[in-house]
């Protein structure tokens, strides 16, 4: 009977995790894909170059509000519980989503408009700040033994099937509504529909059993008599730096992978390239539901060979075919080029499958959360948050169509270097507060 309910709460634990996360990649997908007519209603400018920079100067500023909640929400969670603070997060996040459903425009409003946009980003950033940590945990704490790889993936798994699904909303609205229905009230379809989902994942979510991990070392730091002195983040970077380190920069090139490809590379495609925007969205929908199944698949194998042993090729390779397939793609804009140039990102799946496993057993229980997360959203501040500016950026300042490529190799070798810093070490403490051994 034990072992039925702990199968039971391990399907509800993937469940509620994935939906949570999926909810917080859908909303950024869906901005990033509709950012042209976004840049329209809230940004408008005599010059369209200049409304798309301020619309994904918008995209990218509400990144930063991710460091704070996930250090919020991350020091949240190893004090009170994985459990507690995901219902939290994940109550905020639907309350940013609808905000942006039903904003008024620049027209109507005036400069509130632009303002009021940045505001409900901010909240969606600050709650989706402590998401990956504390879900993260909470997957790996209650997998079984020898399979962290496999249950850590469902994080990614949810990412891929969201890009999937914001493609499929923005194809269908695309072909369904004519070109003023969609700029008048089509593109507010998905963001309202956030607001449905947040319910669904609060639910799930309070119907958890806290991590058997985490009670555990709650139990344990009973026991032993440890002093209720909470982590701080002296006791974070002064301990674990190899840790830090190596989270940081995994994520670096994870994350700016995933930003060109599902947020910069169809708008890219269409105002640099003048390529049909379904075709790269349609392109984006694929590979998006492949990568699903391809992140499971490399969690599992991670779980026999090792996580390095998947990360490495994966990055090198992408890398790579990413160079050589965009300076094919500038020279012959055809959308089979684009959709090759797309399908080098299911290596991504290959990436992102073990990360979460890696980026948070490798720090002890009781800084896991805090740990995890806070590397988690400066990278994705620095690296995939502005990823659609900066090549936006790049393109217009350099007149080089391919200057993408750069960026994507500059964030390889970052990840590269970060899991050449980190070893492991002989015994990681289950006790946050004991020496790193």
């Amino acid at each position: 009977m034990q072992v039925d309910t702990m199968a039971q709460m391990r399907r509800r634990v993937v469940i509620s995790s994935t939906i949570g996360n999926a909810l917080e990649w859908f909303d950024f997908t869906v901005f990033g894909l509709f950012a042209g007519i976004l840049s329209k209603l809230f940004f408008p400018a005599d010059n369209p170059h200049s409304s798309l920079l301020l619309t994904f100067a918008t995209f990218g500023i509400a990144f930063a509000a991710r460091p704070l909640g996930g250090l919020v929400f991350g020091l949240y969670s190893d004090k009170h519980g994985r459990k507690k603070a995901l219902v939290v997060m994940i109550s905020l996040m639907a309350a940013g989503t609808g905000l942006l459903g039903v904003l008024p425009t620049y027209g109507a409003i005036g400069i509130a408009a632009p303002l009021l946009l940045l505001l409900a980003r901010l909240i969606q950033g600050f709650s989706a700040g402590g998401e990956f940590g504390s879900a993260s945990a909470m997957l790996i704490e209650f997998a079984p033994p020898g399979r962290r790889g496999l249950y850590g993936s469902f994080q990614m798994v949810s990412q891929s099937l969201a890009f999937g699904l914001g493609a499929a909303m923005a194809i269908g609205l695309n072909l369904g509504l004519s070109a003023d229905a969609f700029a008048s009230w089509g593109w507010r379809v998905p963001f309202i529909l956030g607001i449905l989902i947040g319910p669904t994942g609060w639910y799930l979510r309070q119907k958890c059993d806290e991590s058997p991990e985490f009670k555990a070392y709650l139990a344990e730091k009973a026991a032993t008599a440890q002093p209720s002195r909470q982590t701080t983040l002296g006791q974070l970077f002064s301990e674990y730096p190899r840790e830090l380190i190596a989270s940081f920069c995994l994520i670096a090139a994870g994350t700016a992978i995933n930003y060109v490809n599902a947020i910069f590379l169809p708008t890219y495609a269409v105002a640099e390239l003048k390529l049909p925007i379904l075709n790269a969205q349609l392109g984006l929908l694929v590979v998006s539901l492949v990568n699903a199944v391809v992140a499971v698949a490399c969690g599992a194998l991670s779980d026999r060979i090792g996580r390095r042993a998947v990360l490495v090729p994966a990055l090198i390779i992408y890398s790579l075919l990413f160079y050589v397939i965009l300076q094919r793609l500038v020279a012959a804009p055809t959308t089979a080029n684009l959709w090759q140039l797309q399908i080098v990102a299911v290596l991504l799946g290959a990436l992102a499958g073990p990360m979460p496993a890696f980026m948070t057993e490798i720090f002890p229980v009781g800084v896991r959360s805090t740990g995890a997360s806070l590397m988690y959203n400066l990278a994705v501040m620095l690296f995939g948050g502005l990823a659609p500016f900066i090549n936006t950026w790049l393109v217009q300042m350099t007149g080089d169509k391919a200057a993408p490529v750069y960026y994507i190799l500059f964030a390889a070798a970052v990840g590269l270097i970060g899991l050449s810093v980190y070893r492991g070490r002989p015994a990681m403490p289950a006790v946050a507060t004991q020496p790193a051994q």
